[in-house]
């Protein structure tokens, strides 16, 4: 009976966590860029049981006499499909249509990755996300510019209100990564660079197999309300369950307990 106890209780704490994972997916329903995570799982060892009391012997039949010990996660990884497509109208708002990350500089001199485009013109004409962290490489947008444009392929022109020609002062480059479900997420829709993940590998988009540039886009969440909340019902009926076996095993060591000669 008690290692009934500990394999449910194995499967209550899985269970937990997948609620967690589940209740943060919903969190970001609406959160620019974000990829949900889903949780992998995995028996444990197995108990390997002596057939030597039984009226037959089940392991000269092909059946060895077997307990599995419960479950555990082996990770929480990202699922990077690509989100919906929301028109803003702003000029420095981006969607990446299809693989990709733009880089940019983390205080600490580090580079970051991300697959949100808000950007934002900071005080000395910076482009840089709403945090603070700077585009890299980096960009910067004069006063007198008239109108903002980046191409598909991330060349960044601007035309000045004394000009009448356009004049390119930038390239914005996207990086991809062998295993990007290896990225450590860090908040402020920030991923970093882990051994898991790989080097990462720049090109300008539309090269290499990286996506391009929507300039007045960008991409939502890739959450599915419908998905996330019949995954909670399953993973609520899973942990209702784990708990019932172990009500059910100690009703049965109290019988045991009170058995009389």
């Amino acid at each position: 009976m008690t290692r009934s106890m500990w394999i449910s209780a194995t499967g209550m704490m899985a269970q937990q966590l997948n609620i967690d994972v589940i209740a943060n997916n919903l969190a970001n329903v609406n959160t620019t860029g974000f990829k949900k995570s889903r949780v992998d799982f995995e028996d444990l060892m197995y108990q390997k049981l002596s057939s030597t009391n039984n009226f037959f012997d089940a392991e000269k039949q092909g059946q060895p006499v077997q307990i599995g010990l419960g479950v555990r996660s082996t990770g929480v990884p990202k699922v990077y499909t690509g989100g919906s497509f929301q028109q803003t109208g702003n000029n420095l708002d981006l969607a990446i249509e299809g693989e990709g990350f733009l880089q940019v500089r983390m205080p600490d001199g580090s580079i970051g990755y991300t697959r949100s485009g808000i950007l934002r013109k900071d005080g000395e004409g910076y482009v840089s996300t709403p945090d603070g962290f700077l585009l890299e490489p980096t960009i910067q947008i004069p006063d007198n510019v008239k109108e903002l444009y980046i191409s598909p392929e991330g060349v960044v022109s601007i035309s000045k209100i004394d000009s009448a020609e356009n004049e390119v002062i930038g390239q914005i480059y996207l990086v991809n990564f062998p295993n990007p479900a290896g990225l450590e997420s860090k908040g402020r829709n920030i991923l970093l660079q882990t051994p898991s993940s790989g080097t990462p590998t720049e090109a300008a988009p539309g090269l290499e197999g990286l996506g391009v540039l929507a300039q007045g886009y960008l991409e939502g969440s890739n959450v599915d309300i419908a998905e996330e909340m019949i995954k909670m019902i399953i993973a609520q009926r899973s942990y209702e369950i784990n708990s019932k076996a172990i009500q059910t095993s100690d009703e049965l060591l109290s019988m045991t307990n009170n058995l009389k000669r």
